[in-house]
């Protein structure tokens, strides 16, 4: 079970679980052909005018991995490029039912908000509804991994999950590796930062995981929002109150959370590879946080290195910082046993004996102790009997 998902006030309240949708694909046409939702406050709070007289996501392709969208919403029509599989069909819902593609709806026109000439790519991971489980495939493979593995293979350069939950040990080794394999590949992976901040604090996955970008939530004035995870694993902070996004069945409406803020960064990291297709996420990251609006004190577990600043990285994206993250060979004093193993010795201190016999003597004191009570109690049961 997950603990606790990404609130999405506006959008019913979803929480969020993990899995995926329905194999379809649209031929996306001009960006032109649709319309953004309205801007708010986060516009200007990112710096994104100066940031779209640069570029606005041409060439770069961010897979949305959510609950299911409505293509065909104002928002979104000719901009999904490939709507993949139901990796969450175990709930049996379709498009069109409630619980099926709302929060997705949203997400995907916020990142186009951020970068409406990117190429949108999505897939089913989770669903709508307030409950929160882990979904299981018949193979032991999770829809999250699942789904992750999808984008990559669509050639993905940026993964946003506005999603997550539970605490560490809830989550198995399928995502982990999925989100390796991605990051393996140069593709940047963004996850929120969880909701739980104003209640249990709850921890959050896969946002936690040293390969994603934490993206906690901000409010106006750029101090984090009351309901955003407190985390030292939080990378970077985007706007997450009152952002106006697609209904799934038509219209706007506005949405509170880290799951927007989500959407809004994996935008941003979409215009900064636009402008430098070779960077790295390592690279990416590093601008992301050089380029924050710095919190007082410097980087902190509510809003990470600060309020991304899209202009600045977009800048910055152009001479990006050398980030080596090659593996590198072990230098130091070191033996094995032999070819062709490798494996590399390992020795344990000596037993420290004289604490362990004092151990030894306490516990078989504290047995005798116990040992001569139960015979004092038992006496004192036959003495009342008799």
């Amino acid at each position: 079970m997950i603990s606790r998902s990404i609130r999405n006030t506006a959008v019913g309240g979803a929480a969020l679980t993990f899995l995926m949708s329905a194999a379809l694909s649209w031929g996306a046409t001009p960006a032109a052909a649709a319309e953004n939702a309205p801007a708010g406050w986060e516009s200007a709070a990112l710096g994104l005018p100066a940031a779209h007289r640069v570029t606005q996501g041409q060439g770069v392709t961010v897979a949305v991995l959510d609950s299911g969208v409505n293509p065909d919403h104002p928002a979104l029509r000719g901009r999904v490029a490939k709507v993949g599989p139901d990796f969450y069909d175990s709930d049996g819902l379709k498009p069109g039912d409630q619980g099926y593609g709302e929060h997705g709806t949203a997400m995907v026109s916020d990142v186009l908000k951020v970068a409406p000439k990117a190429r949108i790519i999505t897939a089913r991971v989770i669903n709508d509804s307030h409950e929160e489980k882990f979904e299981r495939t018949k193979d032991g493979v999770s829809p999250l991994a699942k789904g992750i593995d999808f984008a990559v293979q669509n050639h993905a350069d940026v993964i946003s999950m506005s999603l997550g939950g539970g605490l560490f040990g809830d989550l198995d080794g399928t995502e982990v590796a999925a989100i390796a394999r991605a990051v393996q590949q140069g593709v940047t992976v963004l996850a929120a930062a969880g909701n739980s901040g104003d209640e249990l604090n709850d921890g959050n996955f896969p946002a936690g995981y040293a390969e994603v970008i934490s993206v906690a939530a901000t409010k106006p004035g750029g101090q984090r929002a009351d309901f955003s995870t407190v985390r030292t694993h939080n990378t970077i902070a985007a706007p997450g109150v009152n952002i106006t996004s697609a209904d799934k069945d038509g219209g706007y409406r506005p949405v509170d959370g880290t799951s927007p803020a989500t959407a809004l960064a994996a935008g941003v990291t979409a215009l900064m590879l636009a402008k430098n297709p070779d960077l790295t996420p390592a690279q990416t990251r590093a601008i992301l946080m050089r380029t924050a609006d710095h919190p007082a004190g410097g980087h902190n577990a509510f809003v990470g290195a600060g309020q991304i600043d899209a202009a600045a990285a977009v800048r910055a994206a152009a001479h990006p910082p050398k980030v080596d993250t090659a593996p590198k060979p072990y230098k130091g004093a070191v033996k094995h046993f032999a070819s062709p193993t490798g494996t590399s010795r390992t020795s344990h201190p000596a037993m420290e004996t004289g604490m362990l016999a004092t151990g030894l003597g306490a516990a078989g004191g504290g047995l005798l102790l116990v040992a001569g009570g139960v015979l004092l109690i038992r006496k004192g049961r036959r003495q009342r009997a008799a």
